[in-house]
């Protein structure tokens, strides 16, 4: 039997409260890894709660499956990117939703476990996919790709400032089979001083970023989750790093506003209707006590926001209206909505 280390769910009660969790209601995990968050939203939701869980990792699916076992049919969890978030729901039947988690982080599951890549504390290949079913590797990108394409990715998607450096020292040091191989290469080309942040963790970031495009993933996801919640439900984004943070906060403030025309326009024309409302306009980051206890969540920023009355359309978000239809199931606010899924 396949045994794992416990992760520890980061934020587990500013989740459940962001989320605002209640018994009955229907939730997508779109993270779900190996099930921490997905089991406090099922305690908080029974009694009739149900769980959508997604994840790409294939071990993680098996280990959130056996962890929510005892809920039955009442969580379904779905080996998949979240990028096809709207494609699984549509499968299942299972919208409007009362509430989407997304935590962007990497699980202790996949950084503690050799064969994976992600870390390079320990010898394995380089491969950081999240599903084994991804072409491009880790050791495609470090060994094929032009210094160029390297500092870009590097640069852009670690936010490292000697990106040329790296990227340079790894094409005349190249091939590469192993993280521990590609982490001493970098430490050589910048240096290391002893107790601060190891000078491949940007690296490594950047092309667990790359091999993955987690940045385009997320930014199509988040537009999807909106189509996803009904009226008043709630969107939660934990991320890790700057540019993940960046992408949740401007996507947020964006569809909070009812009018996006530049500055300057002297009339409103763009004809968009707000559709979410921020519930934290200030990032909320984990406890003291937490980071102590857990110091993997001490870079953990957590953004929440509620979905108005603003109409969808099959054809996308339309302008809002004065009247929205009050009988509408999709509309109601998720303490009255009724429940339309039958397959979970």
């Amino acid at each position: 039997m396949r045994s794992y280390k416990v992760h520890v769910p980061v934020m587990l009660q500013e989740v459940i409260d962001g989320l605002a969790v209640q018994p009955g209601g229907r939730y997508i995990d779109c993270t779900a890894g190996t099930g921490g968050h997905s089991a406090a939203i099922m305690k908080y939701s029974s009694p009739g709660g149900q769980l959508l869980g997604i994840d790409a990792d294939p071990i993680a699916v098996e280990a959130a499956r056996k962890r929510l076992v005892g809920y039955g049919n009442s969580v379904v969890i779905e080996n998949d990117n979240f990028v096809n978030l709207e494609k699984v729901c549509n499968k299942y039947e299972f919208k409007p939703v009362h509430g989407i988690l997304l935590d962007l982080g990497i699980s202790s599951l996949q950084l503690d476990r050799s064969g994976r890549g992600f870390s390079f504390q320990y010898a394995a290949p380089l491969d950081m996919r999240f599903s084994p079913e991804q072409e491009v590797t880790a050791a495609d990108i470090v060994n094929t790709y032009s210094e160029e394409e390297l500092a870009r990715i590097i640069r852009n998607y670690g936010e490292e400032p000697r990106s040329n450096r790296i990227a340079g020292r790894i094409v005349s040091e190249r091939p590469f089979t192993t993280t521990v191989e590609l982490a001493k290469t970098i430490e050589r080309a910048v240096g290391f001083k002893r107790g601060k942040i190891h000078p491949a963790t940007k690296t490594f970031q950047a092309l667990r970023i790359a091999v993955n495009d987690e940045l385009a993933h997320l930014e199509q996801t988040l537009k999807q989750a909106v189509n996803l919640l009904g009226y008043g439900g709630r969107l939660v984004v934990i991320t890790y790093h700057s540019l993940e943070d960046r992408i949740v906060k401007q996507f947020m403030q964006h569809e909070a506003k009812d009018c996006i025309c530049p500055p300057e326009a002297m009339v409103c024309n763009c004809l968009h209707s707000a559709v979410l409302k921020l519930i934290n306009k200030k990032v909320i980051t984990p406890s003291l006590e937490e980071i102590s206890q857990n110091p993997r969540s001490r870079s953990a920023k957590l953004r929440i926001a509620e979905r108005t009355e603003a109409r969808l359309e099959q054809g996308g978000i339309e302008e809002k209206k004065s009247n929205p239809c009050k009988n509408d199931n999709f509309w109601q606010k998720p303490s009255m909505m009724k429940d339309v899924c039958d397959v979970l």
